[in-house]
């Protein structure tokens, strides 16, 4: 059940075409849908947190990743799907005709979100996420798409990372009125930082495990981040990209700003 619904329901009740024992008994709706292949669904878990249940595709099988999207659909909630590879890309697109699949950011969507998926992008936003380069672009991407999906106004400025910094001047403005920045970054994991010092929004930094040997698949840049010296930085987990689109998007809705 999505909070639209409940919206209607309290309407219903309010406008008196609905009694209060009909929206009591609408709304004891089991809070969770059990399917095959092992899913136990959440279709409540907007109404408590802001943000629907995702679907995370790694290591499902065909049957559950289609059963947990199919189920979260019926109870007509858009639907996201993360690390989607391109089989599985091909599986739910042709299950699933009007959803969408970004390869670039592993994402499909179906329903309303799934319009909003990938490029063109704008330069600026209340959310804005940087990348330092290309290699870091899956991740990045993976950030931006998340939240276009949940229809928060979000830039996507790629490839400013600091073996090149005049590549950010362009955007100072841009970045300065953003109320927070996503910067993915690997190797050194320098960026974040560099955006911190120059803007007054909070950042997330998303180390990514782009690098050589000492990297350690983004450990280095994992710790580069957790020791910056730059107040105001906050750093998810290598790869991270979904997990700093929620958390900028449970920041703005908390604030009001999305």
């Amino acid at each position: 059940m999505q909070k639209k619904h409940v919206e209607d329901i309290l309407r219903g009740v309010a406008g008196g075409a609905l009694s209060p024992e009909a929206a009591l008994a609408r709304l004891a709706l089991e809070p969770v849908k059990d399917t095959l292949n092992g899913l136990t669904l959440d279709t409540q878990r907007e109404l408590r947190t802001n943000l629907g249940e995702v679907v995370f595709a790694p290591n499902k099988s065909d049957g559950a990743l289609l059963g947990a999207v199919r189920g979260l659909a019926d109870d007509g909630a858009p639907v996201l799907v993360s690390r989607v590879d391109a089989r599985q890309g091909a599986l739910l697109s042709e299950a699933f005709p009007s959803g969408r699949y970004w390869a670039d950011a592993r994402l499909f969507a179906v329903g309303d979100g799934a319009r909003r998926l990938g490029p063109p992008w704008p330069s600026r936003g209340k959310a804005l996420v940087m990348s330092a380069g290309a290699a870091d672009m899956q991740v990045a991407a993976e950030a931006y798409g998340a939240l276009r999906f949940w229809n928060v106004d979000c830039g996507f400025i790629p490839d400013v990372g600091v073996a090149g910094l005049h590549r950010m001047t362009p955007h100072v403005e841009a970045m300065r009125s953003a109320s927070v920045i996503i910067a993915v970054a690997g190797m050194e994991g320098a960026l974040p930082g560099v955006v911190a010092g120059l803007v007054p929004c909070p950042v997330l930094a998303v180390p990514t495990g782009v690098g050589y040997g000492v990297g350690e698949g983004g450990r280095a840049a994992l710790n580069s981040m957790l020791c910056s010296c730059v107040p105001g930085i906050a750093v998810v987990n290598i790869d991270n990209g979904f997990g700093a689109a929620a958390f900028a998007a449970k920041l703005l809705r908390a604030g009001g700003r999305d």
